[in-house]
């Protein structure tokens, strides 16, 4: 689970990780206020306008503004707020602005230089470890600086066992090339980041750009925070920290339903139960010359309801323009989804697109004898290049 910039401060600040400070806020009225706030409680005279939505390259997207006075402040928030924000991570149909975080400016004049840096925590799924990564390149795209100068990131596994070792990070604020009281600041740092990683069992904590002021303090002034949707039921706090206006409709509808659906931008709606059945399917659906539509995983459990329910969640999708069932009885009984097939036709007011339905495995001749019973107006498939071939038709209907 994403999670916006100023939550993912607010967790950072419970593990006693420095932050830059701010105030989100939804008007620019509010924004003005928040600014006053900060000046009396931090001193700064400008302010950061900072766009909260769930996508990265929000500054070359028009998303982040420096305001100089009060009435910067709520002439740019303005601006900000309710805009259509589109980045290289949003898509060209970009999204709808509805908080902007009010930060103090920390990129003040001091005895030494501002310096960028780049620090991450994440998963390394071949070693079965956490990693530490970092680089002197902060505030650039990671993967752009992976591409072209590999050898500025800096990596330091942690045995989970007995957790980060204080001198491993020393060896990174030293590969940073950090001296003095800075070095001091970035081993509390990466200290404390790694205990609110552990302590949230996040899946990625990414802080870019983390910041070495000019009085050497070092604090994070950007956060990038996914929570494992896996550990949220022993987080029942961090569980609240979901904002659905962030997520697609549909895919919220379907979470409300127990459903794992995911949109996609085809032609071809898909149910299936089981990923890898989800991902052949979808590999089938593109052989037959079209594009998935959709992921959507009815489970182990699913009954006449909750394919009903994807039905309708499927049929909301107006580019759809077939539907797929691929169902393998294992756990699943296919009678129970040819009557989901069937309640669905009789509850849904008008199913305007070619419904193939494949079903193999357990009770899967009473599920096509039910399908078939009723009358209705399917293509049945026993293979898969059959399912691929009936696609390929009904798309060319």
């Amino acid at each position: 689970m994403n999670i916006h910039e100023y939550q993912a401060k607010e967790i950072l600040k419970k593990y006693k990780v420095k932050v830059q400070e701010g105030i989100v806020v939804d008007s620019p009225e509010k924004a003005v206020a928040a600014a006053q706030k900060l000046h009396s409680e931090t001193g700064t005279a400008w302010y950061v306008i900072k766009a909260q939505i769930h996508a990265g390259g929000r500054g070359k997207g028009g998303g982040v503004k420096l305001a100089k006075n009060f009435d910067e402040v709520k002439t740019l928030s303005g601006q900000i707020l309710g805009k259509q924000l589109v980045t290289h991570q949003t898509g060209p149909k970009g999204k709808k602005v509805h908080k902007v975080l009010i930060a103090e400016d920390v990129y003040y004049p001091g005895p030494t230089e501002t310096q960028e840096y780049y620090v991450s925590i994440l998963l390394d799924r071949a070693k079965a470890c956490p990693v530490i990564m970092a680089s002197t390149e902060g505030g650039m795209d990671i993967e752009e600086v992976a591409a072209q100068t590999p050898e500025k990131i800096i990596k330091e596994w942690v045995d989970p066992s007995i957790g980060l070792q204080p001198f491993q990070a020393r060896k990174v604020a030293f590969a940073l090339g950090l001296q003095a009281h800075a070095l001091k600041e970035m081993v509390k740092f990466i200290i404390n980041l790694y205990q609110a990683y552990v302590g949230t069992e996040a899946s990625l904590f990414e802080i870019n750009p983390v910041l070495k002021t000019s009085d050497d303090k070092v604090l994070a002034v950007d956060a990038k925070v996914n929570l494992d949707d896996n550990a949220l039921f022993r987080h029942p706090d961090l569980a609240t920290l979901r904002d659905t206006l962030e997520e697609d409709p549909l895919e919220v509808e379907a979470s409300q339903s127990g459903l794992n659906y995911i949109k996609l931008d085809g032609n071809v709606g898909c149910m299936v139960n089981g990923a890898g059945l989800a991902m052949a399917t979808m590999d089938i659906i593109k052989l037959s010359g079209g594009t998935p539509a959709n992921f959507l995983d009815v489970g182990g459990s699913a009954s006449a309801k909750t394919v009903e329910d994807g039905f309708r969640i499927i049929l909301k999708d107006p580019h759809v323009k077939a539907i797929l069932i691929n169902i393998f009885g294992g756990i699943v009984r296919c009678d129970r989804v040819a009557n989901g097939v069937v309640e669905a036709y009789k509850n849904i007011d008008h199913i305007g697109v070619p419904i193939i339905v494949r079903l193999q495995g357990t009770h899967s001749e009473e599920g096509a004898q039910i399908i078939e019973d009723a009358g209705l107006k399917v293509y049945s498939a026993i293979l898969l290049k059959d399912a691929a071939e009936r696609v390929k038709k009904a798309l060319h209907a």
